[in-house]
């Protein structure tokens, strides 16, 4: 996972033979509204609670460079997307954008304090009163460590789960989650099995009431989804979320609700377009409409 050249992560191997059993039968749907769709490979959407505001990564065909881009729903229509203000510059490359459910903090990963390693680590950026955005702040050790950082997510209770080849992991890239002490100082430990696995888990979708999980993972062919429910103190592995075999999906991110998830996966000439899943039947439509 050393760089986004963990397209040996993002972009890895064959295929899966076989399917586990999924808590739904749903076939994902093309979300890919014109003004936002491009020929290169977005990925990882993260929007405001009320659906007018949108982050996104996107990626060169080639996965050589990386950037944020920000779109907004306005006279109906969403605004052709535009890098960040607060973007990196080349070559130091940002990805993996998370807003939070109140609006005022996005999450991040960069490699803009070492470009020259190419290694991702969690950064975040405040939204000043009125607009616009402080200079993006590092996260400390142990939430950033040796190797690369990647998808941080958070749920309401201010968990923050996210992949990461630091050493001591279980195998490849394992699931980390970190919190906040009331000292300021943060702990990280790994999720652990059946969620971090001997094969290759590098990204991780949380739910905003810290029960469901969806993470990336490599297990010897191509990298796909895996749906986790929590039970108790543990996670439960439900099943394999029934995309595309033949090319991989990154990029999870979940409705408020937790019943509708968002992934990114190749499209035609397209070599990445977003996807919704319905997870749970009877949930709000999501994301909302713009225009309605």
């Amino acid at each position: 996972m050393r760089s986004r050249s963990h397209l040996g992560l993002r972009a890895c191997a064959l295929v899966v033979a076989t399917l586990l059993t999924g808590a739904s039968r749903a076939t994902p749907a093309l979300w890919a509204p014109e003004a936002l769709s491009s020929a290169e490979y977005d990925a990882t959407p993260t929007f405001s609670a009320d659906g007018a505001e949108v982050f996104f990564m996107r990626a060169d065909a080639g996965f050589r460079t990386y950037r944020l881009m920000h779109a907004r729903c306005e006279a109906g229509r969403w605004t052709p997307p535009q890098p960040v203000a607060f973007a990196a510059r080349a070559p130091a490359m940002d990805a993996d954008p998370f807003l939070t459910a109140d609006g005022q903090r996005l999450y991040f990963i960069s490699t803009r304090q070492a470009p020259e390693k190419e290694a991702f680590d969690i950064w975040y950026v405040d939204r000043r009163p009125g607009g616009g955005w402080d200079e993006p702040v590092r996260m400390p050790a142990p939430v950033n460590a040796e190797g690369s950082e990647l998808l941080p997510r958070m749920d309401a209770a201010g968990a923050l789960y996210f992949g990461s080849d630091r050493p001591g992991g279980l195998g490849g890239g394992d699931i980390y989650v970190a919190r906040e002490g009331q000292d300021g100082a943060w702990t990280v430990r790994n999720v652990g099995a059946p969620v971090s696995t001997t094969h290759f888990d590098y990204e991780a979708e949380v739910s905003q009431d810290g029960k469901t999980l969806v993470t990336v993972s490599d297990r010897g062919d191509r990298s796909h989804l895996y749906v986790y429910v929590r039970r108790g103190e543990a996670w439960v592995e439900t099943g394999r979320v029934l995309a595309r075999n033949d090319v991989f999906q990154v990029g999870p991110a979940l409705s408020p609700d937790g019943a509708t998830l968002m992934f990114a996966q190749a499209h035609g000439t397209r070599s990445g377009e977003f996807f919704t899943y319905i997870l749970k039947p009877g949930g709000k439509p999501w994301p909302v409409a713009c225009g309605r």
